[in-house]
């Protein structure tokens, strides 16, 4: 399947609110799936037999900066008996500081290998991924302060009496 069949089969399916819109830009093409329709979207790759998106090769979470006020993460998708590669992105607001974390539902029930991607995107990003069987750091301690992979973040001077700069 091409990726705009892809897109086709996704909004014929799931409806014309399943993809926000596309970015041309990304290597390769990416479908914008909003937060809401992602569980949706990849459960449905996953199981299409056209599709078969059997291996999740990466979830990456990003933060576009302040001045863009969003953070994505980004769903890389392989289909190996069909030889289909596929990037989805899931855009979100980026919370102020005081307010709770921007959320995106999980996709670990679908592809195991989520579970560690999802607590890396949580830990270093920031995102919190509703549903998920286990959301806690998993490169920081438990107590950290922030988010280090934000573009705002403000390194602590100390943790437990140790200088970290």
């Amino acid at each position: 399947m091409t990726f705009q069949e892809i897109s086709t089969l996704l909004t014929q399916t799931l409806g014309p609110e399943a993809i926000s819109g596309e970015d041309n830009n990304a290597t390769p093409p990416a479908l914008l799936i909003p937060a809401s329709r992602i569980v949706a979207v990849c459960q449905l790759l996953h199981t299409h037999e056209k599709t078969y998106f059997d291996y999740l090769a990466c979830i990456t979470a990003l933060d576009n900066g302040p001045e863009a006020g969003t953070l994505e993460v980004i769903y890389n998708l392989c289909s190996i008996p069909y030889n289909l590669q596929l990037m989805l992105k899931v855009i979100v607001a980026r919370n102020k500081p005081g307010e709770p974390l921007p959320e995106v539902p999980s996709v670990s029930h679908i592809w195991q290998g989520a579970n560690w991607h999802e607590r890396e995107g949580y830990d270093l990003v920031g995102i919190t991924f509703t549903n998920h069987p286990d959301l806690r750091r998993i490169l920081l301690p438990a107590d950290w302060e922030g988010h280090p992979l934000r573009k705002d973040y403000e390194i602590q001077p100390q943790y437990h009496g140790i200088e970290t700069t």
